[in-house]
């Protein structure tokens, strides 16, 4: 991620949560964002191969309440900047159908929307957590594999 980006992604951890994070959380979120969304993606594959569809849309992706809230959230937060930053992150697995081109644009708030729940996990955790350690890291993602 460019240095422009780092610091953009630390403001959100700081606006979302209170949260001081540093590159190497960026990596680990970086990992966490490309694997929720490739699960997302799988399930909606699958969803759209058994209603006999060759291309996943977006309501074939398993959309928890809490989620569509939290990407909902995302997109009222003053983040816009991080948009772009969503997009070129998040890589598209390789699955048997094509996207539909609303799918492939909503990914961005729906991996902002994960980011913020994220974020927010971390609280739920520990609400006196500042500056996240691998541990809270791992239990954060136990928590969302369970989930998601």
């Amino acid at each position: 991620m460019a240095p422009m980006g780092v610091s953009q992604f630390e403001r959100f951890f700081r606006t979302a949560a209170s949260l001081d994070v540093d590159k190497d959380d960026l990596r680990r979120y970086t990992d966490f964002v490309n694997r929720k969304v490739h699960d997302l993606l799988l399930i909606g594959q699958a969803t759209a191969k058994a209603n006999a569809r060759d291309i996943i849309e977006p309501w074939d992706l398993p959309m928890t309440k809490g989620l569509q809230e939290s990407v909902h959230e995302f997109e009222r937060m003053d983040v816009e900047e991080l948009r772009p930053l969503l997009e070129q992150l998040i890589t598209l697995p390789p699955v048997d159908l094509a996207y539909s081109e609303e799918t492939e644009t909503r990914l961005p708030g729906i991996a902002g929307g994960l980011s913020l729940a994220l974020a927010r996990t971390f609280n739920i955790l520990d609400p006196k957590l500042k500056n996240p350690q691998t541990e809270h890291w791992e239990r954060a993602f136990r928590i969302f594999d369970s989930l998601l």
